[in-house]
């Protein structure tokens, strides 16, 4: 429903060491950083490891492992957070970027896993 919304067009940036672009949740009451499993992020394809991907949001980074354990801090919905992938970086040009985002909620007898593909420009 809201998976095609995930990756922000047109916010593909390098980063030192990497690139990121901006991403949203696509659940719609948002939820703490604790209750987001795992997120995933795959270039042409090919799986980034998940100590390369960084989380920031309202001015805080985290690691994947770091939001594990963060109770003071969500993840609302439509929010834009940064996704940050360590990765050396990227040429100029276009790239097809993967995102996916597993999380936790109580009510539902699964772990949804949401993912969204786009084709994102990396300017020279």
């Amino acid at each position: 429903m809201m998976d095609n919304k995930m990756i922000v067009e047109g916010s593909l940036q390098g980063v030192e060491g990497g690139f990121s672009f901006l991403g949203r949740l696509p659940y719609y009451r948002g939820l703490g950083l604790s209750m987001i499993e795992d997120i995933q992020v795959s270039v042409e394809g090919e799986a980034l490891p998940r100590e390369a991907i960084r989380f920031a949001v309202r001015g805080k980074t985290y690691t994947l492992d770091e939001m594990e354990t963060c109770y003071d801090n969500r993840w609302n919905f439509g929010e834009k957070a940064t996704i940050i992938a360590l990765n050396g970086g990227l040429s100029a040009g276009e790239h097809a970027i993967g995102f996916a985002v597993r999380y936790r909620v109580s009510y539902l007898p699964f772990v949804p896993t949401t993912k969204d593909t786009k084709n994102l420009a990396l300017a020279a």
